[in-house]
């Protein structure tokens, strides 16, 4: 079964995701632990004539060499981006979980400065280039979604390989609603928001970018956010986690900041630039295989039923004006297993509950999955 997924995952990253053609140059970063994925990979980038360029990543040494990192390896770092964005038609980015709380003792200013540095590079590869991103099963994540190891990695394999065909399908009638709305309205425990979102686009995630996938996402118009969101998943970000993060929105910024752990830390991050402090992503999640929060973004932002409301950058293809060096998602689930809540679309409810209520949104409920 493992295998078989494995076979099919790598079939449509090569040809659904990236749509690789004969001679299209892809690199791949992986961990040691992928081997056996990236050899399924590599099969199907022959098979359709693409050349493959690899480099093995090492989170754990990775954070060793940053602990004693300065500005010069920064400005290695970034001619070897700059190259690699010049050079490469598609890049795979496969990660691999060892802990959290790996980047702890890496100097804060030296990870501002390397995003700042790369950011030109990171903008090429996001919005030039094909991309996909992807966590390899780790046992880290089984831990934090209280699985063995074999379950979640039965779990991850579903994840990852839903039918994105089929969810850009059903994503349309959504995409076409929310491009029509002006005003958004977000109503759980701890939380009451409001923004516009007037004139922006809607932007589907169904299996072309990130694996596993499944959201749509646009960005609040930058000074219509008002009123307070009160996130129930854990948000990990800058080798820390935080619970219960509360922010404070007046027109646009976030004027307030807590959280259950260093209220201090927390506003750091948004001190980082002053568009740390705006937003710029608001998005939907609907993976029908994704319940549960694990402390991985990469998952959390798909469940099903859930939001994520993103303090800093926002992305190209749906600019609101909002230039930062970070970009934090944290979500928001709205099931009544999490405490419920209602999102307002010009003040006609769309969704209660963590399920649409609109009949030609009701697909996205994957009552059957």
């Amino acid at each position: 079964m493992k295998e078989e997924k494995m076979m099919r995952l790598a079939h449509t990253i090569v040809n659904y995701s990236l749509k690789l053609k004969k001679g299209s140059k892809v690199k791949i970063n992986f961990p040691h632990e992928a081997e056996e994925f990236i050899e399924k990979i590599i099969n199907e980038a022959d098979n359709v004539g693409a050349h493959v360029y690899l480099e093995e990543t090492n989170a754990r040494l990775n954070a060793k060499i940053n602990e004693k990192a300065n500005v010069d390896r920064i400005d290695y770092l970034k001619k070897k981006s700059i190259l690699e964005v010049d050079e490469m038609d598609a890049f795979i980015n496969i990660r691999y979980t060892y802990n959290d709380y790996e980047d702890k003792n890496v100097n804060k200013d030296y990870l501002i400065e390397y995003g700042k540095r790369l950011e030109e590079a990171n903008n090429i590869r996001i919005n030039e280039r094909e991309w996909v991103l992807l966590n390899y099963p780790s046992q880290v994540d089984a831990y934090k979604s209280k699985m063995t190891t074999r379950e979640f990695e039965d779990f991850a394999w579903d994840v990852m390989t839903v039918d994105y065909e089929q969810m850009s399908k059903d994503i349309l009638p959504l995409k076409e609603l929310m491009e029509k709305t002006d005003k958004v309205r977000i109503i759980s425990p701890g939380t009451d928001l409001t923004f516009s979102i007037k004139d922006l686009p809607a932007i589907p995630c169904t299996g072309e970018k990130n694996i596993p996938d499944g959201e749509l996402y646009t960005a609040p118009v930058k000074d219509s956010v008002n009123g307070t969101i009160t996130y129930n998943t854990p948000s990990p970000y800058r080798g820390n986690v935080y619970n219960h993060v509360s922010l404070t929105f007046e027109n646009g910024k976030i004027i307030k900041a807590t959280c259950d752990e260093d209220d201090d830390m927390l506003n750091e991050i948004f001190n980082t630039d002053e568009g740390a402090r705006y937003v710029g992503e608001f998005s939907l999640g609907f993976n029908p295989k994704i319940l549960t929060p694990m402390g991985d973004i990469l998952y959390d932002e798909k469940i099903l039923g859930s939001l994520h409301f993103t303090p800093g950058k926002c992305y190209a293809d749906c600019d609101n004006g909002n230039v930062s060096a970070i970009h934090w998602d944290m979500v928001l689930i709205q099931r009544e297993d999490f405490g419920g809540g209602e999102i307002y679309f010009d003040d006609k409810l769309i969704r209660k509950d963590g399920k649409f209520v609109l009949d030609d949104l009701k697909q996205l409920n994957y009552e059957n999955n």
